[in-house]
């Protein structure tokens, strides 16, 4: 006999909708919006497990031996990642809901709260290891460690030992094959080959010929951000990650680079996303309690603004943007390389 499904059973609303049990009820005096703020924060908290959801698919796909840049696993790697930034969008839209609460409704509880903190949410801080954010990189450690449970920190290091998003993008990125000799053959080169690239040296020429006064500097660190191994040692991207990301911003518009681009270009929303809701979780802090101490025991708004700057997580691929040039300008690709990218002369 065919089971029958009940959609409250399904999804189990019975311990969904019984999962609210304002503090202020427990002492006798129930605050009327601490119910609101239960069940954004709850929200919150079922979309942060989305992500991640999202993220371990995504993760599973890069750990691959191999991600060829016009296969299906690709393809569902930036499917995925955008599934990921429409739910951004959504947590930075809650907070339009949290704000219709006033700083003297959230004074009616606020209190009974201590020392509970948004800062203990151990699924955000899985998200960011995931995505790449170490325990060495993240502003505040001793505050950090002070206010997780054991069992949640142990968590979250578990993630920080595994291969996150960006050191997978890394490998994916180093190991693309677009720069070796068989695609250069024919290739006419007008410089010296650059630290071993015929490429590079006509590209490096032609795009330190668009610097104006004030951004030659730029060449040398052109020099050491594509070519020194040594300078990228303590970045989240090598040398040969960050010519390959240039190549495909460069050359985005071959069909086989396209769906690299979008990856690419979907990581930057997801920094700016994230930095977009703490920039909104710290005004609307600073709009409720002013210069008070959070709950949590944090500086408050300072805390927040300065996680907030440090947190971001793809700004070496946003950085490389400093080294782009006009289309016109680009060194015009050799047959064989432009064959392999999806057009064939005729």
């Amino acid at each position: 006999m065919e089971k029958k499904v009940y959609y409250g059973d399904y999804l189990q609303l019975d311990k969904i909708l019984g999962a609210q049990l304002p503090e202020s009820r427990v002492n006798g005096n129930e605050a009327h919006d601490e119910m609101l703020f239960i069940v954004v924060h709850q929200a919150y908290e079922l979309w942060f497990k989305q992500i991640l959801h999202e993220l371990s698919s995504v993760i599973d796909v890069f750990s691959a031996p191999e991600v060829k840049d016009n296969s299906p696993a690709l393809n569902t790697v930036v499917h995925r990642v955008s599934r990921v930034i429409e739910i951004f969008k959504v947590l930075v839209q809650q907070v339009n809901i949290i704000e219709t609460m006033t700083p003297l409704d959230f004074l009616d509880f606020r209190d009974q709260l201590r020392p509970a903190s948004g800062f203990q949410s151990y699924q955000f801080k899985m998200t960011e290891a995931a995505l790449g954010l170490k325990f060495d990189q993240r502003h505040g450690q001793g505050y950090y460690l002070s206010q997780l449970r054991d069992e949640h920190k142990e968590i979250i290091k578990k993630i920080e030992d595994k291969s996150s998003l960006i050191e997978l993008v890394n490998i994916w990125l180093a190991r693309m094959p677009y720069f070796k000799d068989e695609y250069w053959v024919d290739y006419e080169a007008v410089t010296e080959k650059h630290e071993g690239f015929k490429f590079w040296g006509d590209y490096r020429k032609a795009y330190g010929q668009g610097l104006i006064e004030g951004e030659k500097e730029n060449l040398k660190v052109f020099d050491k951000l594509f070519f020194s191994d040594e300078f990228n040692k303590e970045r989240r991207l090598n040398a040969a990650a960050n010519r390959s990301a240039l190549f495909i911003m460069l050359y985005r518009d071959y069909p086989v680079l396209q769906m690299p681009y979008k990856l690419l270009n979907s990581l930057l929303e997801i920094d700016e996303l994230m930095a977009t809701w703490r920039y909104r979780h710290m005004n609307m802090v600073h709009r409720m309690i002013g210069r008070r101490v959070g709950t949590g025991g944090s500086s408050g708004k300072e805390y927040l603004k300065a996680a907030m700057d440090k947190h971001y997580i793809f700004s070496e691929i946003a950085e490389l943007t400093s080294f782009l040039m006009e289309r016109k300008n680009l060194p015009h690709l050799p047959v064989q390389l432009e064959s392999k990218l999806g057009f064939v002369s005729g």
